[in-house]
């Protein structure tokens, strides 16, 4: 019996069979940008321990939070140049770099962070084909509903934004403040404490439970109870690591970068997000306020031109916005998450 012959008989036997006998063994490493008490973590723990069990226990992971392996703004760099695998982007962070995903950060356009999160997911997966062609997309996500944080006055019309300084969620939120007569003051999350105790920023548009994650309520007064703003993000994967997978490996990986996995990372996420309104509005020296009907429309009237603006970025990469904005509000619609 030859050699190789051999080998196969005794796999065989073995209730191996030989295409996992040449399965490589990977140790991921799942890098974000949040405190490791963020909720995030959990997400990507959770993600790395489906994944492993789905490859055999061939696939397994380590999570750097909190900036550990490289700063917030570089996380998609740091998937496509292999300094982390999977990575915890915010597109926003870098305004122009990644024009069609910025529709899901247009004012009063989203509802809920699980049915947002796979209506985004669903509809961007053919357009990051190509807006993030030099990594492995893994999925899309949102958070809940979110609005301005003030220290020094309440925002209630989009004319109290003029002359102020605010640490904006992202491209959109920075060109929604520039038009309001504001002065955009650019940060990561982990830094908006900072800029706003020190008076660098005024306000900052911050998800509800991050505020008390970060510390940021400590340091602000006044918060707008009104669903203005998401703020869209995305898990990618270094293609090199993931194209020297097994395809069993590879099949591992890709049952969880689906709809399903992103409305499971927003839904956890969106929860921990919403219980920060009641924890805020416990706090004694603190004003929560909503607005009227007639104070929302002046909102959104305000916020119409954003919409011209993130189609004139879309039309520079060659896809029309008309359509992509239709499917996006189809998604939304489907999964009971478009903003009434």
């Amino acid at each position: 019996m030859p050699m190789r012959k051999t080998f196969l008989a005794l796999l065989l036997a073995a209730g191996v069979t030989p295409g996992f006998a040449q399965e490589k063994t990977f140790e991921l490493k799942l890098s974000h940008w949040v405190p490791a008490s963020h909720p995030l973590q959990k997400a990507l723990e959770d993600w790395g321990s489906a994944v492993e069990k789905e490859s055999g226990g061939t696939i397994k992971s380590k999570v750097f939070p909190a900036q550990q392996l490289g700063k917030a703004f570089d996380h998609y760099d740091m998937a496509r140049d292999g300094i982390a695998d999977v990575t915890y982007v915010n597109p926003g962070y870098q305004p122009g770099r990644f024009p069609i995903i910025g529709a899901g950060e247009l004012p009063f356009l989203m509802s809920d962070a699980k049915g947002g999160s796979m209506a985004l997911d669903a509809w961007y997966r053919k357009y990051a084909e190509k807006e993030m062609k030099d990594v492995k997309f893994c999925l899309a996500f949102i958070h809940s509903p979110s609005s301005f944080h003030s220290r020094t006055k309440k925002i209630v019309v989009p004319d109290d934004v003029k002359g102020m300084k605010i640490r904006p969620a992202h491209a959109t939120m920075a060109n929604f403040v520039t038009q309001l007569g504001g002065t955009n003051v650019q940060s990561s999350a982990p830094e908006v404490r900072d800029i706003i105790e020190r008076g660098v920023a005024d306000a900052v548009t911050f998800p509800w439970g991050s505020m008390v994650l970060f510390g940021i309520d400590k340091v602000t007064k006044y918060d707008m109870d009104a669903p203005l703003y998401v703020t869209t993000f995305a898990f990618v994967m270094n293609k090199d690591k993931y194209n020297q997978m097994s395809d069993r490996q590879k099949k591992a990986v890709d049952n969880n970068c689906n709809t399903e996995a992103a409305g499971r990372v927003g839904e956890a996420w969106g929860k921990f997000e919403d219980a920060g309104v009641d924890k805020l509005k416990a706090q004694a020296d603190r004003e929560v306020y909503k607005l009227t009907a007639e104070q929302m429309a002046l909102w959104k009237k305000a916020s119409e031109p954003l919409i011209k603006t993130w189609g004139e970025g879309v039309k520079k990469t060659g896809a029309d916005p008309d359509a992509a904005m239709t499917e996006l509000r189809a998604a939304l619609t489907k999964y009971n998450a478009l903003a009434q």
